[in-house]
């Protein structure tokens, strides 16, 4: 019965899992459905700040989610589409379907044990990490909530496995659908069950939701005829995607020690300061999605095809070409969230519970992290370029460069704030915050950024060991992107600045009106500088935006999965 379900669910999204070929479309395609995932993702730390504030209720939510992070990043990353895709393009549906049955298998087995044994363990590990926690009248939720987080990496992991048929198949807008039906699971948590469980309710939510990240790839997989069954892993085939695989995976590793490490520094600095540094970096991961991840994964399986057929000329291109409209767009948006991020903090954040002081700390904290924004996006397509080509020991020779700057900076700058009163004031009072309690945290955002600026170079400067010749061309839209963000954003500053001095911001419908109109004439003002430079990146924007549609599907541009592309 549950087979004919899933027959049956098959057959009715086919129609909204048309393929898209096209880089630029795919990208943008992406972008505007990861929109709406980000949306949610949003309106999800709304209903948080609202109802908790930068208090430590939230801090211990967010920091029971290090662990498990850490351990999709060790395991289930082993597995995951990035080392899958390479090895699936273009071959059969039973290799396929054998490889994704292990892959699957070994998971299961090996993730569920290792989960396990630290759900056992997980008292004396987090109030390791974090001993603030120990005396708090929460720590048995947040024990438990930790606990019950274990099953999101298992099961973000299964589908990470399902997710390299739908990239083959160029079925991005399941793929981009996925985050969403992950944020309405968290959703959901929150406001249906943690009113009756607690803190463990929100955790429910997060697994829901994770679950429905898995069950939307199925049909596209049963379609192809690769659906994989649970057999004993075969050591060679395991051992040959494992050993593939394991540079990507600790690189995964790195990045969440990194994230680990810099959290339990900001638990030191004050209750809420958790809070505030997560909510801050996940308003800033909204363009990161938006732009940077869209790329990568759009550019993803035809980089992974042109290195296959050894076809080096067109892997640069598609390298240069998503390399430019990233870096480009990275550098327009930066400019102008560093100059809205008041009103974008205060809109989104700014309720409830949420006060003032939390309000500005976030904000300030906004405005340094977005620096590293093009960085952290280029980071993400030369890793996709690297993988592609099978160095995969280039993104962790990179990520391990971060974490080094990342630490090294974050306890550089405080020691530095802490040393040198007039340093501190300077860098609080250019940020707005030298009144605020609990300000130290935006020193740790400085590390943070220091790290991710230091990996866009490296990643800029090795990654001519694969594609030469692309770091050149990546010159000219990133001095057009600057440029027109500046542009735009001294005119939004300017209509902030009017605007401010005509009415008042004691409402949010002022404040989202304000900054809504300072955001228009900034775009505005950048587009019209795009246009004076004939910038080429906003004319393929503009043809893109044109060309995609959601009822034509255009042709896959290589073999897909099965013995026939699908139409």
């Amino acid at each position: 019965m549950v087979h004919g379900i899933l027959k049956s669910l098959s057959s009715s999204v086919r129609g909204v899992s048309k393929p898209i070929s096209s880089l630029h479309q795919a990208a943008y395609l992406l972008a505007g459905l990861t929109l709406v995932s980000q949306i949610l993702a949003l309106f999800r730390d709304r209903i948080f700040a609202h109802a908790f504030g930068a208090t430590e209720t939230l801090d211990l939510y967010y920091a029971a989610f290090r662990i498990p992070d850490l351990v999709f990043a060790l395991v289930a990353s082993l597995v995951s589409a990035y080392v899958l895709i390479p090895r699936i393009a273009g071959t059969t549906k039973e290799d396929t379907k054998r490889l994704l049955s292990n892959a699957v298998s070994f998971l299961l087995i090996g993730g569920g044990i290792i989960a396990l044994f630290l759900a056992v363990l997980m008292p004396n590990i987090m109030f390791a990490l974090f001993p603030d926690f120990a005396s708090s009248p929460d720590r048995a939720s947040f024990i438990l909530l930790s606990e019950l987080l274990l099953l999101q990496p298992i099961l973000l992991g299964l589908s990470g496995i399902l997710t390299s048929v739908t990239q083959v198949h160029r079925r991005f807008v399941l793929f981009a659908l996925s985050p969403v039906l992950y944020n309405l699971g968290i959703i959901f948590g929150a406001v249906a069950l943690y009113p009756v469980f607690g803190l463990p309710g929100i955790g429910m939510g997060v697994v829901g939701g994770a679950l429905l990240h898995l069950l939307i790839h199925i049909p596209v997989v049963l379609h192809a005829g690769v659906f994989p069954k649970l057999i004993i892993p075969s050591k060679k085939i395991v051992l040959s995607i494992v050993r593939d695989s394991v540079p990507r995976s600790l690189a995964l590793s790195f990045g969440a020690l990194t994230t680990l490490l810099l959290t339990i520094l900001a638990s030191q600095t004050g209750e809420g300061a958790v809070t505030v540094f997560t909510l801050a970096g996940n308003l800033q991961a909204v363009p990161l999605a938006l732009i940077g991840a869209s790329y990568a994964t759009a550019a993803f399986p035809v980089l992974s095809e042109e290195a296959r057929g050894k076809r080096d000329e067109a892997f640069r291109d598609t390298l240069t070409a998503a390399g430019r409209h990233l870096i480009f767009w990275c550098s327009v948006v930066a400019i102008l969230t560093i100059v809205l991020r008041a009103h974008l903090v205060r809109v989104i954040y700014g309720t409830g519970a949420f006060d003032w002081d939390a309000t500005r700390l976030t904000a300030a904290l906004l405005g340094v992290l977005v620096i590293g924004l093009a960085a952290q996006g280029f980071v993400l397509l030369a890793s996709r370029a690297f993988y592609a080509a099978r160095r995969s020991w280039n993104p962790l020779i990179i990520q391990i460069v971060g974490l080094l700057m990342s630490l090294l900076g974050a306890y550089g700058f405080l020691a530095l704030a802490e040393a040198n009163i007039h340093v501190k004031y300077f860098i609080e009072a250019l940020l707005r915050i030298e009144d605020i309690k609990g300000s130290s945290v935006v020193f740790i955002a400085l590390g943070a950024t220091l790290g991710q600026i230091a990996m866009g170079v490296l990643a800029l400067i090795t990654l001519r060991d694969v594609a030469p010749g692309v770091a050149k061309n990546l010159l000219r839209p990133l001095f057009e992107g600057v440029a027109a963000g500046i542009m735009g954003g001294f005119a939004a500053y300017g209509v902030l600045a009017v605007l401010g001095n005509i009415a008042s911001l004691a409402t949010l419908s002022a404040v989202f009106t304000q900054g809504l109109v300072a955001g228009m004439v900034g775009l505005a003002v950048s587009a019209s500088v795009l246009i004076l430079l004939e910038n080429r990146e906003f004319k393929d924007l503009y043809e893109s935006l044109r060309k995609i549609t959601l009822s034509k599907a255009l042709a896959p541009s290589g073999t897909a999965l099965n013995d026939h592309p699908h139409s």
